[in-house]
């Protein structure tokens, strides 16, 4: 079903001097303006757009990418302030309205804000708000499993360490023990789904997968390059004594380690890592 608020793959059934008509199907005929068109772009053509509404509420089509769709979360930044609600910067030639109620706290000009995408129920207009929670549902089924990469956004501290919404649907927590970066609010990372709890919250990490094992097993093995070949730290060494010298968690210390040892690349020893002689 073709829905304004998101891409589709439509295809070219008209062309003027203004621009291209795209068949939509249940919306009809959405023009594509002339400045968002490819050059070469004729009758019959498909291509993929994203679809909004205009100044006057018609379904219009464009190239651009927004900074979010309809469904999503985004961290968008406030141009302007009106009697209607405040006005958020996504990307696009219109601006996408945040309206008053739908705002968790006055929203001033020049911040920006995490705000959630939705038609309104009654006008079909894009529109967001920053009450988030209520787009959250953690009773919402899911089937995450143990090391699934995942996207994130960053959405508030705790005392345990960092709210996060994973794929737009559900909140997980990124303990502050497994945190060995900066992080900020409203920041998208690629995350990792670290366990399913027994009251089916969600862990998160944000080491996982191969592509994390080999970025971690190049810090170790530049810090020996540049120290002879040594480094007095094992997997017996204290969290916090690896996270100051190389950054990580202990347990991505020890799997990092565990790989370049079977590859024997390195040895371990009572009094640390050595590279071994090649």
């Amino acid at each position: 079903m073709i829905k304004v608020g998101h891409t589709h793959q439509l295809k070219v059934i008209k062309a003027l001097d203004f621009g291209f008509y795209l068949d939509a199907k249940e919306l009809g005929e959405v023009l594509l303006p002339n400045k968002h068109a490819p050059k070469d772009l004729s009758v019959g053509d498909t291509l993929y757009v994203f679809l909004y509404l205009d100044s006057e509420d018609r379904p219009i089509a464009t190239t651009k990418t927004p900074k979010a769709k309809v469904g999503e979360f985004a961290y968008l930044k406030v141009v302007a302030r009106t009697h209607v609600g405040a006005f958020l910067d996504w990307g696009l030639e219109k601006d996408v309205l945040v309206p008053f109620a739908e705002q968790h706290l006055a929203m001033d000009v020049d911040k920006s804000y995490l705000v959630y995408l939705y038609l309104d129920k009654n006008d079909g207009r894009i529109v967001a708000s920053s009450k988030i929670d209520k787009f959250l549902d953690d009773e919402k089924p899911h089937d995450y499993t143990p090391q699934q990469q995942v996207d994130l956004i960053i959405a508030n501290s705790t005392d345990l360490g960092f709210k996060a919404i994973i794929n737009h649907s559900h909140w997980g927590v990124l303990y502050k023990n497994d945190v060995f970066q900066t992080l900020s609010f409203g920041q998208s990372k690629k995350g990792f789904i670290k366990r399913i709890r027994p009251d089916g919250k969600i862990d998160l990490s944000l080491q996982g997968g191969k592509e994390t094992r080999d970025k971690y097993s190049k810090i170790i093995l530049n810090y020996l390059e540049k120290h002879n070949g040594f480094a007095p730290i094992h997997d017996k060494s204290s969290p916090e004594i690896i996270a100051d010298t190389f950054g990580m968690s202990k347990g991505a210390f020890k799997k990092a380690i565990g790989g370049l040892y079977k590859q024997r690349i390195i040895s371990i020893a009572t009094d640390g890592i050595r590279l071994t002689e090649q």
